[in-house]
């Protein structure tokens, strides 16, 4: 696409918009690692000057780009929460079912792990502090709107559900590093067998990872 020079509020945030839906178009076909800003600028129909008139460098893209994509995911996840968890289930068999549909609705949104993955390591070191602190107040605010739902469907998590949610994101950025393995990884276990004892599937892994937590912030009886 290719545009005017934006004049007004309404085609500045338009153009906002554009640069951050080609760069979820972007990680939807390669790794996060090769989403460059030089790509990034062709593919809008910008020059990369303009592109950093509206966020400063690639990371900022990327971080904006993970708030946006985490506010979607948690609207999607309060409706599989309450078609999926039985509130008058026994607190044993709501925690397996939210281990369940956590796991699933993560591993559908590898983008928004990877991001999660790359957050602190690469997408916090090329940013201004008032874009970091900007960031952090959302990321505030994603927090407590996830907290609250795991309060609602798993009431005994209590003081712990804050730290639940903040290792569960965590945790799913740190295992989807290894998800789906590259083709060489792959090549290895065929040729031997014994390796595949190594191999994670994203969704059983989350699964795993948030059982074990919720069993060690689950108060004691």
């Amino acid at each position: 696409m290719t545009f005017q020079r934006a004049r007004n509020e309404e085609q500045r945030e338009a153009r906002r918009r554009a640069i951050l839906d080609t760069a979820a178009a972007m990680l939807g076909e390669m790794p996060l690692a090769e989403v460059s800003l030089n790509e990034l600028s062709r593919r809008v129909g910008l020059a990369k000057s303009n592109v950093l008139r509206y966020f400063e460098s690639r990371e900022a893209v990327l971080l904006e780009l993970l708030d946006d994509f985490l506010g979607r995911w948690l609207a999607d996840l309060a409706a599989e929460l309450a078609d999926g968890i039985d509130a008058r289930a026994t607190p044993d068999q709501r925690t397996a079912e939210l281990a369940e549909i956590l796991s699933r609705s993560l591993a559908r949104r590898p983008a928004l792990c990877d991001l999660f993955g790359a957050q602190g390591g690469v997408l916090e070191r090329n940013v201004s502090i008032e874009t970091i602190k900007r960031c952090k107040r959302s990321s505030l605010d994603r927090l407590a709107n996830m907290t609250e739902l795991m309060r609602q469907h798993v009431p005994e998590l209590g003081d712990g559900a804050q730290l639940f949610c903040l290792m569960s994101l965590l945790s799913a950025g740190a295992l989807s590093a290894y998800a789906p393995p590259p083709p060489s990884l792959l090549a290895a276990y065929a040729d031997e067998p014994a390796l595949g004892a190594l191999h994670m599937d994203l969704r059983d892994a989350l699964r795993a990872s948030f059982t074990s937590m919720l069993l060690g912030v689950l108060p004691r009886t």
